[in-house]
């Protein structure tokens, strides 16, 4: 084009330009800049639409103060800025996060008389829900409104909705879905999606089976995301066989199921223990032509640690390996937690290592499963030493760590120093139902049981309620200490909140009846237990 004579125009060159400037994933704004240099030096004269290219380009860059230059530019040449002109600004603040400056700009060209597209407001409520701003989304909301120059779609409403939901303010999402039907604004496959998700996330499963009823019932036509969404909530409901329905419906309806899709109903098969199936779907994933990633190995690995298959496992990590993909955290925690409570702790030691070795940071999890592994085994010197490499590593013990720590010091006969774990916790104001139960069962295996009964006492009053499991383990302290009257104390107590005894306990008081070291009128309260 440069070397034709005479030279096309500079609307010629634009439409180049333009289509450059939009080149997906990563545009060369860099070359159109030099490209447009180039021009100059030819004496084309540039114009309005030339310009705007021009400041979009350094503001993509984030070189949002060039852009003001060209803004100078455009009127020093004569041109009257458009919208067009400052959208492009407005983007360009936003994409260099400096939404205090977006804001401020777009009230000035509206007192200016420019009219904001679509457009406009689309990038600017993109970019403050992106930034969590969600008070000034709303507001913008409003004003736009009462500008009047255009007035929100679905689209802008579907972003704030968004932004609530992940932010996991659901009522005031609820309240702009209610608000945009108001007003005549359909909801759409996104709205309905990111209603559904979100109260997927808080647990609200049954307002988003009625979400997704309203969805269908309006003939809105789920998407790939909807069906993703609705298979990963029925495998993590334990409901594999509607998710396989659901899957099989998406499918029929031609539908392509994506890595997510799969992914989502592997790991339900996993949970579930039906490798089998898990292994076909795999198969069919690759006969499909959907690569698996990282997520759908660990998921699968998950499903076998987890079935006692680790020979298996083991060799789906090798497969990641040939497959040119990098296990993470989650895969390696899985291996390590499985390997140490198949008590294979010099193996998991070596993923452990392995791990390190590919810069991946160890996480709590991480260090609570070899610390559990060296409890079960009778490791207990080097469990302490653990918790003391925990903290010089900068790794935080939880509530978990102690727990295992002291339900090990226990197990190895060693209550005084799950006595001062637990005094430790304690004077910090942690005060956990497992760590006191835990404290009760030490107390107990050594016989003391007035301690126990005790810190029984104790929990109520630190505002640490005692649970099931809690009255279980009392009451099988004092039936191994041959206190039947106080055990059934105890169990009436339970009752009285609610609770039932195990068959740990059932079983416990079976075997005193049949005790010849028990009275005769322990006996009978044992006989009156049963009949009641």
């Amino acid at each position: 084009m440069k070397s034709m004579r005479p030279l096309p125009s500079i609307i010629d060159f634009c439409m180049l330009l333009s289509a450059m400037s939009k080149i997906k994933p990563h545009p060369p704004f860099s070359t159109v800049i030099s490209l447009y240099r180039q021009l100059l030096f030819l004496g084309l004269r540039p114009n309005i639409y030339s310009l705007n290219i021009l400041a979009n380009c350094y503001c993509r860059l984030n070189f949002v103060d060039l852009g003001f230059s060209v803004l100078a530019n455009i009127i020093k040449l004569g041109f009257q800025p458009n919208i067009v002109t400052f959208t492009t600004l407005i983007n360009g603040f936003i994409h260099s996060n400096q939404f205090e400056k977006a804001v401020p700009l777009l009230d000035k060209i509206v007192k200016l008389g420019f009219q904001p597209t679509l457009v406009t407001y689309g990038s600017m409520f993109k970019g403050l829900c992106r930034s969590g701003d969600n008070a000034g989304a709303l507001k913008l909301l409003r004003n736009m409104e009462s500008y009047g120059h255009c007035l929100p779609n679905v689209v802008i409403y579907s972003t704030i909705i968004d932004s609530l939901c992940k932010d996991q303010l659901l009522p005031q999402a609820l309240r702009l879905f209610k608000e945009m039907k108001v007003k005549g604004i359909s909801p759409n496959v996104v709205t309905y999606t990111t209603l559904i998700r979100g109260m997927l996330t808080l647990g609200q499963q049954k307002e988003a089976q009625e979400m997704l009823t309203e969805m269908l019932r309006n003939n809105i036509t789920p998407d790939i995301q909807t069906y993703s969404m609705l298979i990963d909530m029925y495998c993590k409901d334990g409901k594999v066989g509607e998710a396989r329905d659901i899957f099989v419906h998406m499918t029929e309806r031609g539908f392509v199921p994506d890595i997510i899709t799969y992914s989502a109903l592997l790991d339900g098969y996993c949970l579930r223990g039906e490798m089998d199936e898990a292994e076909k779907l795999m198969d069919l994933m690759v006969e499909n032509g959907c690569k698996p990633d990282v997520v759908t190995y660990s998921s699968l690995i998950n499903g076998y640690c987890k079935s006692k298959r680790i020979d298996r496992a083991l060799g789906l990590l090798q497969e990641m390996h040939f497959n040119e993909l990098a296990p993470n955290v989650i895969t390696y925690n899985t291996l390590i937690d499985a390997l140490c409570k198949d008590n294979q702790l010099k193996l998991a030691h070596q993923f452990f290592k392995e791990m390190e070795a590919h810069r991946l940071k160890p996480d709590i999890i991480t260090w609570n499963s070899f610390l559990d592994g060296m409890c079960r085994n009778s490791q207990i010197d080097k469990a302490v030493a653990t918790v003391k490499e925990m903290e010089s590593t900068g790794m935080v013990p939880d509530i978990i760590t102690y727990s295992i720590l002291m339900n090990g010091l226990c197990e190895a006969n060693r209550l005084r120093e799950a006595v001062d774990v637990f005094s430790f916790l304690t004077a910090k104001g942690l005060h956990d139902v497992r760590v006191y139960t835990i404290m009760i069962k030490g107390f107990c295996k050594d016989g003391l049981l007035a301690k126990a009964d005790e810190l029984l006492k104790n929990m109520e009053d630190n505002g640490c309620l005692p649970n099931e499991c809690t009255f279980n383990t009392i009451i099988r302290g004092f039936l191994d200490g041959k206190d039947v009257r106080r055990a059934l104390e105890l169990v009436r107590l339970m009752r009285i909140k609610e609770f039932v005894a195990d068959n740990h306990t059932i079983s416990s008081f079976v075997g005193l009846l049949a005790d010849p070291n028990i009275g005769d009128a322990d006996k009978d309260l044992l006989k009156m237990f049963f009949e009641n």
